[in-house]
């Protein structure tokens, strides 16, 4: 299957493909070599070739971006054939691919498990090329492992994996490819490849606009950006919204008490900051530094008229693109260039986006809003059980990929709109997948190989702490077996959920905030939950790969 695709996928390209199965062997020379599933082991016949490897899944569900990646090895420079001994080019190519520096950057919207993963992954793809690079990871605790001006000037390329928005402006007059967490962790050798391959920017085609765009965020990361930048202050306020409540649910009311400290803190401070920030890190991301002041002012509108999240989603998307309208395309003296970014941007595109906010867009929003919130909050048993089955199968599907973000960016914006049940039900299917994966190589041990056994060990912790990516090594290895398995687990924990009405104030912490007070509605019926979709995962996981021996792929 995976040959007949690539076959296909190089005719329509217009590529010339020679295909070794084992049976018909590939002969002749080429100009790059990509090794497909259980072929890697046949590496050592193409030393001294560009050569780049992908899984047998990839190539049959994805298979023109691996010829392009291939294809793109061979455009890469090599060395010269008249000052290199005849006798030796295997050696020469080597010493060659072993000057190649890099250096990278990985972010994700939690900063959590895909930043680091796909740093590593990274890392192993130079290492297996021979080439060096240093990855900073722009986490949640901030960056780490930071790059320094000498060694970005001496990098050959720059990799970004990243789903949030990332400041490329140190990086000028490099090659660069820019592209998302779950591209390093499936091809991060093809990523490099890229990177080597990409025009210089500031070069000839850089300045006629084609790769910029090519490599521009797209609205996702946009929005992924805002997420990452509120979840923080969504977090520090619903548990200390949750710690009031500790003391008597109506304990905040009285002047001076505590309980009024803590949620003057959670509510009136962190939440009240959570729109105006999502909405300006959200134009940050689009229009850089510019966007900030018309996003911060935007997104403290959408508050203003009641427009909530999506009100700040709105703006943000406003303040970005007129701020980047008038940095790119605004005419201005060059005497005068140092006054747009401190006077003019902020102003005309504070009011613009503050105008259309209050006599255009704010009230449609706010409407649109409360119709929302009014609707789940009138769900009845079966609505919220269906919404609950689609929330957590959601969060199974990708796990930490665009279909899992979008599902928990929809529960983290209803926070803010004191709905809590969506994110209880999406952070307790979120920790399923690993929990259920840590489960089934227990109970089916000799389905599993003593290293998938090994890193169920670390599944088991990483799925008590909503990581939902620590489940990917075991999908990504068999993903037709493992996938449904996850999503038939996550779909129950989700249903079950909203079935016994639970509710959750915070957007992470996995099991460890059932143990602060007022943190989660109905703490046992959660518990109860997470068991019954983990038992699910696990026994769907074992029955699944009953017969496949140990370590084998589907």
């Amino acid at each position: 299957m995976a040959a007949e695709a690539l076959r296909e996928a190089a005719e329509r390209a217009g590529l010339d493909l020679a295909l070794d199965t084992g049976e018909q062997p590939a002969s002749g020379p080429a100009d790059a070599v990509l090794l497909v599933g259980d072929a890697t082991a046949e590496a050592a016949r193409h030393a001294g070739r560009p050569l780049i490897a992908t899984t047998i899944v990839e190539a049959i569900r994805r298979p023109e971006p691996a010829l392009r990646a291939a294809a793109s090895l061979a455009l890469l420079p090599r060395p010269a054939a008249a000052p290199m001994p005849v006798a030796a080019p295997a050696a020469a190519v080597a010493e060659e691919s072993g000057s190649r520096r890099l250096v990278g950057i990985t972010a994700c919207p939690t900063g959590i498990a895909h930043t680091f993963m796909a740093a590593a992954a990274l890392e192993k793809a130079a290492q297996q090329l021979g080439y060096a690079i240093k990855v900073e990871t722009q986490g949640s605790v901030g960056a780490k492992n930071a790059l320094t001006d000498e060694e970005i000037a001496a990098a050959d390329a720059v990799v970004i994996a990243a789903d949030t928005g990332v400041d490329r402006s140190r990086f000028a007059g490099k090659r660069i490819v820019v592209a998302g967490t779950n591209d390093a962790l499936k091809d991060g050798k093809g990523l490099i490849a890229r990177a080597l391959a990409a025009e210089p920017q500031g070069g000839a085609r850089a300045s006629a606009g084609a790769p910029a765009k090519a490599q521009a965020p797209g609205i996702y990361k946009h929005l992924m950006t805002g997420v990452s930048y509120m979840i923080p202050l969504v977090t520090a306020g619903g548990l200390c919204i949750a710690l009031s409540f500790a003391f008597g649910i109506e304990a905040f009311k009285e002047p001076g008490s505590l309980p009024a400290a803590l949620f003057q803190i959670g509510a009136q401070s962190a939440l009240a900051l959570m729109v105006p920030v999502l909405a300006a890190f959200l134009a940050f991301s689009i229009a850089d530094r510019p966007g900030l002041a018309p996003g911060f002012v935007g997104g403290a509108l959408a508050g203003a008229v009641n427009a909530g999240f999506l009100g700040g989603i709105v703006a943000g998307f406003l303040a970005g693109y007129v701020a980047k309208f008038l940095r790119d395309r605004l005419p201005f003296p060059d005497s005068l260039e140092g006054l747009k970014p401190v006077l003019v941007i902020p102003l005309l595109a504070s009011l613009v986006t503050g105008l259309l906010m209050i006599y255009v867009l704010g009230a449609p929003i706010a409407a649109a809003l409360a119709w929302l919130t009014e609707f789940l909050r009138g769900m009845g048993s079966t609505n919220a059980v269906i919404l609950g089955v689609l929330l957590g199968a959601m969060m199974a599907a990708d796990m930490g990929g665009p279909v899992n973000k979008a599902a928990y960016a929809f529960g983290v914006g209803l926070l803010g709109s004191e709905t809590y049940a969506p994110m209880a039900a999406i952070m307790a299917a979120g920790m399923t997948p690993p929990l259920g994966i840590a489960l089934a190589t227990v109970i089916a041990r000799s389905r599993f190989s003593q290293e998938e056994r090994d890193a169920g060990k670390a599944a088991a912790i990483l799925g008590a702490a909503f990581i939902t990516e620590g489940a990917i090594p075991f999908a990504a290895k068999d993903p037709l077996r493992v996938i449904p398995a996850l999503i038939a687990g996550s779909a129950v924990t989700g249903g079950l959920v909203m079935l016994f009405g639970c509710t959750l104030r915070a957007p992470h912490g996995g099991i460890f905030v059932v143990g602060i007070p007022g943190a989660v509605g109905n703490p046992l019926g959660y518990i109860l939950a997470i068991l019954a979709g983990t038992l699910v995962t696990a026994a769907a996981v074992a029955v699944l790969k009953r017969g496949a021996p140990a370590g084998v792929t589907a």
